[in-house]
């Protein structure tokens, strides 16, 4: 799907949204409810980098400070953070982080946050915007990926072959949907034949009080102890005895 076609099913009763041509995404749409979704992101695959991060903090921490508790709605076609020497030496990483902890505080002041990938999503850019919110849903021509196989490799120093072997039995070693699917990541996949405001709403009711992607990556057996090792270490920190 298309943004433009993302825009309509999910808004059918109307938007402010309009192409830029930094690529990225600010306004609001009107829920079936007559409620305001406020609308952050970055499109057609664009790179992020400092200039198109603090536009988009800067939105969420002005939705912050008027109060009230319309959800965020953060939509994401990325390439990834920005590959320009200026813009690490300036920090990007720590804008990058800015970004995510203002969609945290956004989320603590009561604006449910939910990212929505609807192409490529890849890096600190993944993880500042889409992956920073309270839930993350894509649709099936979706890209999401921390770190592809290529970097992977880089940093790991494994053969790439070895990687794709991993990958088969622990998905955290693969990029791509089915695996972030199965990791908790990507709580669900909408289907774009039938109306995205329905299941933007089903969504919106899902969004739990605590991070459960740890549970659901157990319960879909791409993160066979993560939860656990969780519970034991809360348990441990309160001084509860644990079982």
């Amino acid at each position: 799907m298309t943004l433009d076609e993302i825009l309509s099913s999910l808004f059918r009763k109307g938007h402010d949204i309009d192409p830029r041509s930094d690529h990225l995404i600010l306004g609001t749409g009107k829920r079936a409810n007559g409620g305001t979704v406020v609308v952050v992101g970055i499109a057609d695959g664009e790179a992020l980098g400092i200039e198109g991060v603090l536009p988009l903090a800067r939105r969420v921490l002005d939705i912050v400070a008027t109060g009230g508790k319309a959800p965020i709605l953060v939509i994401v076609d990325t390439q990834g953070q920005l590959m320009s020497r200026r813009d690490e030496m300036l920090g990007l990483n720590e804008y990058l982080a800015h970004l995510a902890k203002c969609l945290l505080l956004a989320s603590r002041s009561g604006h449910a946050t939910v990212g929505l990938n609807y192409g490529k999503a890849v890096a600190g850019a993944f993880l500042a915007t889409a992956l920073a919110t309270d839930i993350l849903v894509a649709l099936p021509d979706a890209e999401p990926a921390v770190m592809d196989l290529p970097s992977m490799v880089r940093v790991t120093k494994l053969p790439e072959d070895k990687l794709k072997e991993l990958s088969q039995t622990t998905p955290v070693f693969a990029p791509g949907l089915a695996f972030m699917s199965a990791v908790g990541a990507v709580a669900q996949v909408w289907d774009p034949a039938k109306p995205l405001a329905d299941q933007f709403e089903a969504t919106l009711a899902a969004v739990s009080a605590c991070d459960k992607r740890d549970v659901l990556g157990a319960e879909r057996g791409g993160r066979a102890v993560a939860a656990q090792i969780a519970r034991r270490v809360a348990h441990q920190a309160s001084g509860d005895d644990y079982v």
